[in-house]
């Protein structure tokens, strides 16, 4: 089912997410509103607090830009390893229209648990690697404009407000408990 992405300015955003203790059917249905969500939005990531939801789980699928890697779902995904370093252009489904210059590692090794509960290592390297650390910082409440310069943030900062007062709207709309 396709969900609303919530939009910068929501608290939730920043929060971190509490691991997943168990694969029920509520994570699976989960995995596939992301999926539906992501997809629908035309992105590359999504990851569960965008879709409202404080647990470790995220999808990418950049298979657009690389039609030999699958899309994926990683739950409770942790970084074992990093490398390298680039900086490259970044957007993100909860800032709507909203690029700039992010540097990450140039080379990942990710563990996680899949939809079945199996234990798997990724190796991603380039866009891959940057788009699954995009989504792996929104598991810990960090978003890309965190890595913006100071001047760049300046320069979008009437797009970021305007944002945010979205994002509050759809707090007031979705109290957490």
């Amino acid at each position: 089912m396709v969900r609303e992405v919530v939009k910068y300015g929501s608290q939730i955003l920043r929060q971190p997410c509490a691991p997943v203790t168990r694969i029920d059917p509520a994570i699976k249905t989960l995995v596939r509103d992301l999926f539906d969500s992501m997809k629908a939005a035309e992105g590359v990531g999504l990851a569960a607090p965008q879709l409202g939801v404080l647990r470790r789980v995220v999808v990418v699928d950049v298979s657009r830009q690389h039609p030999e890697l699958l899309p994926i779902s990683l739950i409770n995904p942790r970084i074992l390893s990093a490398e390298g370093r680039e900086v490259g252009e970044e957007g993100c489904l909860s800032f709507p229209d909203l690029y700039g210059p992010v540097p990450r590692h140039s080379q990942v090794r990710i563990e996680a648990l899949d939809i079945n509960g199996k234990l798997f290592t990724v190796d991603a390297e380039g866009f891959y690697a940057r788009a699954l650390q995009h989504e792996l910082d929104h598991l810990d409440g960090k978003l890309f404009i965190d890595y913006l310069s100071p001047l760049k943030r300046q320069l979008v900062r009437g797009k970021l407000k305007a944002l945010k007062k979205e994002g509050e709207r759809w707090d007031q709309e979705h109290p957490q408990p």
